[in-house]
């Protein structure tokens, strides 16, 4: 990693990403990670991290298991070697790592995945092996008794052996010899079974003496009855480890011959397990993918320094490359100027290497052949303040090695000598690494360096915020204006004498004074109109929101009346119906009258009723009888012969032929008939109604009304169904929205099988049984589709 990379701490970055790896591998393919000039190459690095990120938090698949790279013992065991139970432990290790990798990345369905899948589809594994391994091997040192046939019958064998020789050797130290004994247990020798005889009665035991204690006080013999099965023990543990040679013999050629993929194997888990572990440190970090550029353009919005705790950083918004080659970034110390320079070099540098960055979605970045950068950061921990004359020689670095693809990060250029001469020195670097047709960012104190930005294309100031009421950093940048230092009004906050104050203003140049001052109104102009700004966008935002919620009312209105018309149009069928049932009825009646040859004066009164009651039908939209208002009772002063009279009872009008004061009747004539009837019965017609009577147009009533209901009670299944057939195509063709079918209650049978096929009728929208005071479950209303 070159100088300019560990100034911008990359390798921090790099180790911190690291520690989210499984695999030692993994963690060396990220700390070997160095930054990539070549577009392409660094969007696929990008692309193949968001693969990654996707298939970690979106589908879920595990990480990389951690696995060891055997590739120098498989080489080995290609080359005939046996490896270990512990080697071959570790290569079935590796080959379940390799195949729950292709498993979980191969079984999701995207084919976006296109280099995590590429890299899936690549890896070689044997299952059968690593069962066979698994299986076979139980630790780093033992092997399974059902290995192999021979070595389960060598173990038995050996079991039974070693039980056959303690069970002897327990009745010699229990017996008549126990005398001889220092304790009376069983030991071994070398891997023989033997006693502890006392030195002195070592003569008492026929054997072969293996050891002598310390002391010299205890022999350990091997009984001579023993000798023979102690021989054969050993000679059946000869055959165990001959036959687990064999095994691990077998198992290792297996192994060897996978040697070459093994180790393909586990690179491509190493880089597998390096991207995840960048994929994981973008999520832990709340970072976002980059858009990536080859012309210089950086815009960063609101980026986070990722090494400062994310509680405390303040995100910073930062543009440059696109109207403007170098930024040229002014304000008070402490105010982010410095950690600003260094996150934009951060995130070109860490994007070049595949990382995202903690900044929001939709920040770009550019790649560079290279970033050179002089900081001389008073903040950092490791690095103490530079000298003029070591900053100078990086500057000459800088300037040699600069090209149209370098990004240059220069804090506080020309500062460490003289004003005069460094603001000088600054101005000319600055117009030569223009004329190279690099892209950068220098930060300055300097004012006539803030002025040559405004009269220089390709140059433009920015500041760093300050609170103009207490001069404390806001940690966000202004571009187009320059900022400045405010040290005579921070030190007034920190409490320095005014007299010093004054006196160090007095030192001021005027000019001076006079750029910092038109730079400082200009600034809390800014602030003010930013402050106006925001208070119209709150109340648009408000306004919009109110908008948002007046429409949402109006829909919901024009919904509910929607709602009412219908209930209107229905309730209107309902009543039209009703009225057309009762205008046949009255229809009826009147034809059975007039079926009479002889008609009396009594039939007469009743057929001009029945059709005062058809005109009530036809013209009183309430359905109630009524007396025309401007109409007054009768009575003996103002009942005269040829007054016009309405005749409550017949609801009909009549003239009055005679009159009886006496009886309190009068005679009239209504039409052709003559009736008496008495004065509580007759109204005088107004005067208004004399001279202006309207003649009413009776509407004539069609022959057939829409059908609201149907009476099925009597008819079969097979008869009903087809009856509701019609009724229902009958009731779409006139438009209704709710029909009634009458079918009793009864066993239930038919009410069953009409509900059965309104399921499936195509026009019947839902159905329901009737409430109380409709028929209950004798009837059914249907809402049409």
């Amino acid at each position: 990693m070159d100088r300019n990379s560990e100034k911008l701490e990359l390798n921090k970055i790099l180790a911190a990403a690291a520690e989210y790896a499984c695999s030692a591998g993994g963690r060396e393919k990220v700390l070997s990670l160095t930054p990539s000039g070549d577009l392409k190459e660094v969007r696929a690095r990008l692309a193949y991290t968001a693969e990654c990120d996707k298939l970690l938090y979106l589908y879920g698949v595990g990480k990389i298991e951690e696995f060891t790279d055997m590739s120098a013992a498989l080489g080995r065991a290609k080359k005939g070697s046996v490896l270990s139970c512990a080697e071959l432990r570790e290569t079935a290790r590796l080959l379940h790592a390799v195949r729950a990798a292709y498993t979980s990345i191969s079984k999701v369905d995207d084919e976006s995945l296109t280099y995590a899948k590429a890299a899936a589809n690549k890896l070689i594994f044997d299952k059968n092996l690593e069962d066979d391994i698994s299986d076979k091997i139980l630790s780093d040192d033992a092997v399974s008794d059902n290995a192999s046939s021979r070595l389960f019958s060598i173990r038995s064998k050996i079991k039974n052996l070693n039980e056959k020789i303690k069970a002897q050797l327990a009745e010699y130290v229990s017996g008549k010899n126990a005398e001889y004994l220092r304790d009376a247990i069983v030991t071994m020798r070398n891997d023989r079974y033997v006693i502890p005889v006392k030195a002195e009665h070592k003569n008492h035991i026929k054997g072969f003496i293996h050891d002598r204690s310390k002391t010299g006080a205890t022999f350990f013999i091997e009984p001579e009855y023993v000798l023979e099965l102690n021989n054969e023990l050993i000679a059946l543990t000869i055959d165990e480890k001959e036959e687990i040679e064999v095994i691990l013999k077998e198992l290792s050629v297996r192994a060897g011959a996978m040697a070459g993929e093994l180790s393909q194997d586990a690179e491509i888990l190493s880089e597998l397990d390096a991207k995840f572990a960048l994929a994981e440190y973008a999520y832990a970090h709340k970072c976002a993918m980059p858009e990536m550029n080859d012309r210089g353009v950086i815009n960063i919005v609101k980026g986070r320094h990722p090494l400062i705790d994310m509680e405390k950083v303040v995100p910073v918004s930062v543009s440059l490359g696109k109207n403007y080659a170098f930024l040229l970034l002014s304000g008070a110390n402490t105010g982010g100027k410095t950690v600003t320079l260094k996150m934009c070099g951060l995130f070109t540098l860490m994007a070049e290497c595949g990382l995202f960055v903690p900044a929001a979605a939709g920040s770009e970045l550019s790649v560079f052949g290279e970033v050179f950068c002089d900081i001389g950061d008073s903040q950092s921990i490791e690095e103490s303040l530079s000298t003029f004359s070591s900053h100078l020689e990086n500057i000459i670095k800088i300037c040699t090695a600069a090209s149209d693809k370098s990004l240059i990060l220069i804090d506080e250029l020309g500062g460490g000598t003289n004003p005069d001469e460094g603001q000088a020195i600054a101005k000319a670097v600055l117009k030569f690494l223009l004329g190279r047709g690099c892209k950068g960012i220098v930060t300055t104190h300097f004012t006539p360096l803030k002025e040559y930005a405004y009269v220089t294309q390709g140059v433009e100031n920015a500041s760093m915020e300050f609170d103009a009421a207490t001069y404390k950093p806001l940690y966000s940048i202004n571009i187009g204006l320059p900022g400045t230092s405010n040290a005579l009004a921070i030190a007034r906050r920190l409490g320095m004498d005014e007299e010093i104050l004054n006196d160090a203003m007095g030192f001021l140049s005027e000019g001076a004074q006079n750029f910092e001052n038109i730079v400082r109104r200009a600034e809390e102009s800014r602030v003010k109109a930013e402050k106006v700004l925001r208070e119209a966008e709150n109340i648009k935002t408000e306004l919009t929101k109110k908008l948002s919620e007046a429409e949402r009312t109006v829909a919901e209105l024009n919904k509910e009346r929607e709602k009412i018309a219908r209930g209107a149009r229905v309730e209107s069928r309902r009543i039209i119906g009703e009225r057309t049932e009762r205008a046949e009825e009255l229809l009826a009646e009147m034809e059975e009258i007039f079926k009479t040859r002889d008609l009396s004066e009594a039939d007469l009164i009743r057929a001009r009723t029945i059709k005062n009651k058809l005109g009530d039908i036809a013209y009183d939209e309430e359905g109630e009888k009524s007396v025309p208002n401007d109409f007054e009772p009768a009575t003996a002063d103002n009942l005269k012969v040829g007054a016009q009279v309405f005749v409550v009872p017949m609801e009909t009008r009549g003239v009055v032929t005679a009159y009886s004061s006496g009886k309190k009747e009068a005679e009239i004539a209504c039409g052709s008939l003559k009736m008496h009837i008495g004065l509580k019965d007759l109204r005088l017609v107004g005067e208004a109604e004399r001279q202006e009577r309207k003649v009413k147009v009776v509407k004539t009533i069609p022959k057939e009304q829409p059908m609201l209901e149907i009476n099925l009670l009597g008819m079969t299944v097979g008869e009903a169904l087809y009856e509701v057939d019609n009724f229902i195509d009958k009731a779409v063709t006139d438009n209704l929205e709710e029909i009634k079918i009458i079918h009793g209650v009864g066993t239930g049978k038919l009410k069953n099988a009409i509900h059965e096929h309104l399921k499936r009728h195509k026009n019947v929208a839902s159905f329901r049984l009737g409430k109380y005071g409709e028929g209950e479950t004798g009837v059914t209303f249907i809402k049409l589709r």
